[in-house]
């Protein structure tokens, strides 16, 4: 149950940038942090933020840090991830996620931030699953800054010129949003923060996966009930899978089991179910993709391939 929403933000205000996951270099991040300086804010950058240890941005104990200390710092308006990668699980146990929740802090990011979201999603709190700020570091369409500018300001991310979804199960469907990246988010079954998608629209993307290990996962999804209970579905891409479809030196797929398309799996593992689903809408690990609020009530249109909100995403000041 969501119990709080993030303010909304006002020039002036200060965003703090954390790294949680995977680490990144400071000129990774000079884009992004320009795109908010030019929209009025003032950034600052987490004291650990530029860390490397290994495949993580620092020590677990200082990403957490950084982390609660964005949260709890009465100075620190909203709270940005620097890039995703892999990480945030191992912090959760270090993380007071009712604190953060009750400090109405606007938190964005995506990819493996994932697992912070459902967290901090469970704990009451509604979040923004957005493009971070190392994303700008690669162009991007005008349509995503405004709909990332608009979400900061309290105003509907949706309200921008997207390119739609396409049906792939039809029918209208509202409740809260929850889910983004799928492995982070089936990664919380069976731990104290596990994701609940009960009357949900659960929304699922993800990168990197081999065809068969996207199988693996929603099959996985199927099996643990989870996605029978939600009232919609929206299927972002599963970027990278049919890259590693085995082909000849012809270009052509090698026959084998290894060489189908990732929209012929979730097609055929998703279809029967006869939830609501829209499939290719533009949010994730694409080059262009929406902030989509996660904990707020909203409503898909799937054969108009479009999502829209159904209250604000902010509390009044």
């Amino acid at each position: 149950m969501i119990t709080y929403k993030p303010f909304a933000l006002c020039p002036g205000d200060t965003i703090r940038v954390v790294s949680p996951a995977s680490p990144i270099e400071p000129n990774e991040t000079e884009a992004g942090i320009a795109l908010l300086e030019q929209a009025g804010f003032r950034v600052e950058v987490g004291d650990h933020a530029f860390d490397r240890t290994g495949y993580f941005a620092g020590a677990d104990a200082d990403r957490a840090d950084d982390l609660m200390r964005a949260f709890l710092d009465p100075k620190v308006n909203a709270v940005i991830c620097s890039r995703g990668g892999y990480g945030c699980p191992r912090l959760i146990p270090r993380l007071d996620l009712h604190a953060m929740a009750r400090s109405g802090k606007m938190f964005l990011g995506f990819s493996d931030i994932t697992t912070i979201h459902v967290a901090l999603n469970k704990a009451g709190l509604a979040t923004l699953y957005s493009p971070m700020v190392g994303s700008f570091s690669t162009p991007r369409a005008d349509w995503v800054k405004q709909s990332f500018l608009n979400a900061l300001a309290g105003a509907d991310p949706f309200d921008v010129d997207y390119p739609p979804g396409t049906c792939l199960v039809p029918g209208v469907a509202e409740g809260l949003s929850a889910g983004g990246c799928l492995v982070p988010f089936m990664d919380s079954l069976a731990t104290p923060h596990e994701i609940e998608t009960d009357g949900c629209v659960l929304i699922i993307e993800d990168v990197g996966e081999k065809p068969h290990r996207v199988d693996a996962l929603f099959t996985h999804l199927i099996r643990s009930g989870k996605i029978q209970r939600c009232a919609g579905i929206v299927i972002g891409e599963m970027t990278g899978t049919d890259d590693m479809i085995p082909r000849n030196e012809a270009g052509e797929p090698i026959e084998g089991y290894r060489n189908v398309t990732w929209r012929t799996i979730v097609t055929e593992r998703i279809r029967p179910l006869g939830i609501p689903t829209v499939i290719d809408f533009p949010v994730g690990h694409i080059p262009n993709m929406l902030t989509v609020p996660l904990g707020v009530r909203v409503r898909i249109d799937a054969e108009a391939g479009t999502m829209n909100l159904r209250e604000p995403i902010c509390q009044e000041q």
